[in-house]
Order: C-alpha cells, then sequence, then structure tokens
C-alpha cells in the first residue's frame, strides 16, 4: 500500500483558505493525482485550506474524502526559551535543537525539558491513535513496533493535510523523531509525500519513504514552489516563515 501526505497549497492564513497561487497550485495538484488508478480512500484536515485543495483533486476525479479531525495541523506547543513564550514545538531555534539530543530519538524526544506542562504528548498521542485507526481500517495493526497486516496489498490513500501533522504522521510511520524531521526536512505547499509498504515477512509490514516534499506536478509545468513555511535562506531580519512577497501581512 502507498500512503501518500498532500500538504495544501499555498494557504492564505489570514482566512484559511487558498492564495491565487495555492489555487494554481491546486489546479496542477489535481491533474496529478487524479491519473492514480488505485485510490482505496481520501481523507482531509477539516481546516478550509485542506479542505480547498482536496476540492480540486476531488472535483476531478468524482471521489469524496472523509474530514478526520486529528488531520489538523500539529497544535502541540511549548515555552521557547529563545522567545520567552508558548509557540508551536517544532520551529525551534538550530541552536536550541541542537543544546538537546534528546530530540533525536524516538524514545526519549519527549523527554525535552520545554515539554513538561504543555500539551505535545497529548498531541503526538492523538496522531498516533489517529494513524493506528486509520490504518486499521486497511487491516493493518502496530504491535511491539511492528506493522502487521493479514492482507497486505497494493492500493493508494490520499491524505490532505499541513506540514506538522504531515511530518508527525510520517515520523511515527518511519519510527524516527518528528522533531527530526520538522527540524531537517521542508514540504512546500502541494507537496507529496509518499510512503510505501514493504513486506519482507509475509504479514510483517513495514514503511519506507520514496518521496518526500515531491514537486513534480509544479516543475513539469514550469511553477515556482512556494516558500511558505520556509525560514528566510539569508537573514532579513524577520523571524516568520512567510514568503517575502506577502510583506507584513500577516507578521508585525
Amino acid at each position: 500500500m502507498k500512503i501518500m501526505i498532500v500538504r495544501h497549497a499555498e494557504p492564505d492564513y489570514s482566512v484559511d483558505a487558498l492564495t491565487a497561487k495555492g489555487r494554481v497550485e491546486a489546479e496542477l495538484l489535481a491533474s496529478r493525482l487524479s491519473q492514480i488508478s488505485d485510490v482505496m480512500g481520501c481523507y482531509m484536515s477539516p481546516l478550509g485550506r485542506a479542505i480547498a485543495t482536496a476540492g480540486y483533486t476531488l472535483s476531478k476525479t468524482g471521489k469524496e474524502a472523509e474530514v478526520l479531525p486529528w488531520l489538523c495541523e500539529f497544535r502541540g506547543k511549548c515555552y521557547d526559551p529563545d522567545f520567552d513564550c508558548v509557540r508551536i514545538c517544532w520551529d525551534l531555534r538550530p541552536r536550541l535543537f541542537h543544546a538537546h539530543p534528546e530530540l533525536n530519538s524516538p524514545e526519549t524526544w519527549l523527554s525535552y525539558p520545554y515539554f513538561k506542562d504543555s500539551n505535545v504528548a497529548s498531541i503526538w498521542k492523538e496522531t498516533t491513535d489517529g494513524v493506528d485507526a486509520l490504518l486499521s481500517k486497511y487491516g493493518y495493526t502496530r504491535e511491539d513496533g511492528i506493522w502487521r497486516a493479514a492482507d497486505n496489498r497494493e492500493g493508494t490513500l490520499l491524505l490532505f493535510c499541513h506540514f506538522g501533522i504531515a511530518m508527525a504522521i510520517t515520523a511515527y510511520l518511519l519510527d524516527m523523531s518528528p522533531m527530526v524531521l520538522w527540524q531537517n526536512f521542508f514540504m512546500a505547499p502541494s507537496s507529496v509525500t509518499t510512503l510505501i509498504s514493504e513486506e519482507r515477512v509475509q504479514h510483517e509490514v513495514s514503511w519506507r519513504c520514496l518521496q518526500l516534499g515531491d514537486l513534480s506536478h509544479l516543475t513539469s509545468a514550469a511553477e515556482s514552489y512556494s516558500t511558505a513555511g520556509l525560514f528566510p535562506e539569508c537573514y532579513n531580519g524577520r523571524e516568520t516563515t512567510d514568503p517575502p512577497a506577502w510583506g507584513n501581512r500577516h507578521h508585525p
């Protein structure tokens, strides 16, 4: 089975919708996803930008998508000493991330001191419970770290969601610390991350990442990718992941 995790197209966070560029991205994405012939199920976040992105594909394919509340953006927040406030848990400055090696391990990342008295652990459990429940519908269960499937088969699941939750799902399936993915990898708007099952021992399944943040639907159409969610390549004095073209629309 393949799991294709799609980040929503370029967003207008102020109204939880897509920008004009985002609508172009979603249309190109739909042309790509509509060519997949073995889709077994479509799922989407309840947030508007994900629903809008999925809508282009659903309209083109005639399929329906189930809204899964836990596919809402990963909502874990913690105290960030660099900013002296509570913020999303994955945008730590590199110096803080590297000062805490426990963040690199799937066994120890939740022991990070600033996660104490935060909701990070509970949102992580909500995420892993959600993945477990979704995959159980298709006969996949996780026991002692091993995925088991009585009837592993070819087919594709499409998940339309957000950067943070997409990285969390990927980390859980690959048995990684999500902090490693949140800090070091990027999924651009409308990008597709594909995980595929491997069954080397009958009824025992593991997951392998074929592509992370693939943008071939944009590059093949000569459409530039959006940097929404990516910090500036060179220092410009602004602590924001908004694209420069947005100006000060979302940040002071």
